[in-house]
């Protein structure tokens, strides 16, 4: 089919997602689309409809001929099908096993003070400098990076070198030079897994460090890691900003009571949606689901980004409110067994950035328009390059 709504989107706000998400639920909450790799997949945009396939057995990550299966982009970590078909399931529950541990709530709740400090530490650099100066640099950045190089055991003045990569692994438009900062990550991590092994510490390196499993395996779980507890809340720092200042008086609520940060950091989670990739699982079986009928391999990608946008479930779903009630939770963070091992992480982070950045500079505003701040374009995160503000 040639008339196929093409992947991806177009984005008219950089706040907003695209309208065609809930054109598309209008008609049904599971369409065929063309994706940006030019195959057809099932774009899944209901919210109930995305919880229940994270949640099913029928659909996973493997594709029993990999070399075949749609893509939904040229992304080497979300693109297309990972893992071994046969294996899938028993390595994902095995991986998790072994890092669930370091990312547990106890663990979090105890690294919150040594979180804030890191806060309190930029914001005060912040302070002595003269505005206007870039936030994404001097805040959202180091601050994510500073606590998975703790957690993880990277030294940190390798963080120039890991951002780089990291940033080249979430190429979505060249391949070739993703596949390559892939490489060298994994290579990176694998010497580092090595020093760990001969001298171990109480991070989750060394845990990874004594792994039975082949060391590539293990080299590509400690990227992921690395990518996915730095990229994604460097994001959601810079993207909560821009909401709470694009709203001053709940701004300002934020400055007066910073207790109102938890409440807020769920709301930037629901809203604040940098990338309109989704992800991509693939049928194990024939499946009916949501009125279409899913062949065996064929190509799903469920959408968090346009499930938290859901008119069926959310009041005013379009609205930035962070006095919402929680009765019906977001999905930024996944759900059931595919649910964010770093969830914890990314709200110990969130939270303390959003009870502390407004109170110490109440009067933070943009020093360009919004329409001005320079995009990440051709990135599976999406987001920001520079974030300019003033005070």
């Amino acid at each position: 089919m040639s008339d196929l709504p093409q992947l991806p989107f177009p984005r008219r706000h950089p706040l907003q997602v695209p309208q065609e998400y809930r054109e598309l639920r209008a008609t049904g909450p599971v369409t065929l689309v063309r994706t940006q790799a030019g195959d057809e997949a099932w774009l899944v945009t209901g919210y109930e409809e995305v919880r229940a396939l994270l949640a099913d057995p029928r659909l996973g990550r493997s594709h029993p001929a990999p070399e075949t299966a749609a893509r939904v982009s040229g992304s080497v970590l979300l693109g297309g099908p990972s893992g071994d078909f046969a294996t899938e399931r028993a390595d994902h529950e095995m991986m998790r096993k072994l890092v669930a541990p370091a990312f547990s709530a106890r663990r979090m709740q105890a690294l919150a003070g040594h979180v804030q400090e890191l806060v309190d530490g930029l914001l005060d650099e912040m302070a002595g400098k003269t505005p206007p100066l870039d936030l994404h640099a001097h805040f959202s950045l180091p601050l994510p990076a500073l606590v998975i190089c703790e957690l993880l055991g990277v030294p940190y003045q390798d963080r120039d070198l890991f951002q780089s990569l990291a940033d080249g692994m979430t190429d979505v438009l060249d391949p070739v030079a993703a596949s390559a900062a892939k490489d060298e990550l994994c290579a990176y991590i694998g010497t580092l897994l090595e020093r760990k092994r001969e001298n171990p510490a109480e991070d989750l390196f060394s845990d990874l460090a004594t792994m039975d499993a082949p060391r590539e395996q293990v080299a590509m779980l400690g990227a992921a890691l690395l990518f996915a507890g730095h990229e994604t809340t460097v994001n959601r720092i810079d993207l909560g900003v821009l909401l709470l200042l694009g709203d001053r008086p709940q701004w300002d609520a934020l400055a007066a009571d910073p207790a109102r940060a938890p409440a807020a950091v769920e709301e930037i989670l629901r809203v604040a949606s940098p990338s309109d990739h989704g992800l991509v699982r693939y049928a194990k079986e024939d499946l009916e689901f949501g009125g279409v009928t899913i062949r065996r391999g064929d190509a799903v990608v469920v959408s968090p980004t346009a499930a938290n946008r859901d008119e069926r479930i959310f009041d005013r779903p379009d609205e930035f409110d962070t006095t919402r009630r929680p009765e019906d939770p977001h999905i930024a963070f996944g759900y059931a067994r595919h649910y964010c091992v770093g969830a914890s992480l990314a709200r110990v982070e969130l939270r303390s950035a959003f009870a502390t950045l407004p109170r110490r500079f109440p009067t933070l505003e943009l020093a360009v328009p919004l329409e001005a701040l320079p995009r990440r374009t051709g990135r599976l995160t999406g987001g920001f390059s520079e974030v300019p503000v003033t005070w």
